[in-house]
């Protein structure tokens, strides 16, 4: 952590507990053929795209799943679109809350209205404010209009709050977003599947 001055966080599966193949499994009960290609970690429509950079509306969004459904309802395709996220265990909170006394956090999403709708009723209000404001600013996909491994949005990012990339360590569970950030000369560490983000900060007391 030599000469690191920010931490920017992904948010799904580094925070975040995610399960893809949940949503993949209630996308083929809604009747979509194929449903690990229409969506899924490493591979997913361009419908999903233009959600997450805010192109597109939920209701849009909903009226295009519906044209691949069988069976879908604007509520069920939501519902299982939501399937995916689960839980924030508190251990984390507590990492980001001894993490934001020694360094300035930003969190980089790729996500859209719908899954941070629910991720605030997972979390309650008051706990999500909480959590939101233990960074130094959000940066949100659908509300920024770029989408990682795009460099648009990690120099944003850099731009906004004056930081030097190499002054910058980015952690993220995925490769394409991790080489993104690399491209800009920012200091990454891939969090694998299973990996803990606790474990990268042996000496903040949990």
């Amino acid at each position: 952590m030599n000469n690191i001055r920010a931490i920017i966080f992904d948010l799904g599966a580094v925070l975040l507990n995610i399960n893809y193949h949940k949503t993949i499994e209630e996308f083929e009960k809604l009747g979509i053929k194929n449903s690990s290609s229409f969506y899924s970690k490493k591979e997913q429509t361009n419908l999903f795209n233009l959600l997450e950079t805010g192109k597109i509306s939920e209701e849009d969004f909903t009226t295009e799943v519906k044209k691949k459904c069988k069976y879908g309802s604007d509520n069920k395709i939501v519902s299982a679109w939501n399937a995916m996220l689960l839980d924030l265990p508190k251990h984390r909170i507590s990492l980001l809350k001894d993490l934001n006394k020694k360094y300035d956090i930003y969190l980089l999403s790729n996500t859209n209205s719908i899954h941070i709708s629910e991720f605030k009723n997972i979390m309650g209000y008051e706990k999500y404010e909480v959590f939101y404001k233990l960074f130094k600013k959000v940066y949100y996909s659908h509300e920024i209009g770029f989408r990682k491994p795009n460099k648009e949005a990690f120099q944003l990012i850099l731009d906004e709050n004056n930081l030097n990339a190499d002054e910058v360590l980015f952690i993220d569970d995925s490769t394409q977003h991790i080489e993104g950030a690399k491209n800009l000369g920012i200091k990454t560490y891939h969090l694998k599947d299973g990996e803990e983000v606790t474990t990268l900060f042996p000496d903040i007391a949990l």
